[in-house]
């Protein structure tokens, strides 16, 4: 390391650089090839064992596709375990009003994203969606109109779904009423 340059240590970069790596689905042989660094070295950051220069930083978020920035960016999640209410971040997704609140605030450092979809009448996901991973949802109420593969299904309050993302899939909201669904999904997605 050369003299005089900034080095970077810490368990808790480790840990996000780990989760992120996991996200991307990507083993510590497929990263070390991709940084030019040994997978051994790469253990020891990931365990926060090891110190890390800025180069080898660089080379590492460049190779996950994120930013040094987004990398040490703080987060509620990152100050505790709860969220409230109130500091949910919410958004739309739809032109009917249908909005999606994260469960799990968006972080560097979860494999899961969790998220309470809020989907007025006629609302939904506006078309086809495939993309890696899996997704479960639990329907707290109204009705709720999924489609896997195809295949049609009609879920009420109470109901539960589970499928893989890879497999084309659409939702929307059939009723009257707003429907509201628990969703999580791995890897996040939004």
């Amino acid at each position: 390391m050369a003299t005089g340059e900034q080095q970077f240590v810490g368990p808790d970069i480790g840990r996000r650089l780990r989760n992120l790596r996991h996200i991307k689905g990507l083993t510590l042989k497929d990263l070390a090839d991709r940084t030019l660094c040994s997978e051994s070295m790469l253990s020891k950051v990931e365990n926060g064992k090891a110190q890390v220069s800025l180069t080898l930083l660089h080379r590492i978020v460049h190779s996950l596709d994120i930013t040094i920035t987004a990398l040490f960016s703080e987060s509620r999640a990152d100050q505790g375990v709860v969220t409230r209410a109130k500091d949910r971040s919410t958004f739309r997704i739809d032109a009917n009003g249908s909005r999606l609140e994260r469960l799990i605030p968006p972080n560097l450092g979860h494999l899961l994203e969790g998220n309470l979809h809020i989907l007025e009448p006629g609302g939904g996901s506006d078309g086809i969606l495939t993309h890696e991973g899996e997704e479960v949802g639990y329907v707290l109420s109204g009705v709720f109109e999924l489609t896997v593969s195809g295949v049609q299904y009609l879920l009420h309050s109470g109901d539960s779904f589970v499928y893989r993302s890879e497999e084309p899939h659409s939702y929307r909201n059939p009723g009257k009423v707003t429907t509201r669904v628990i969703w999580v999904s791995t890897p996040p997605t939004f």
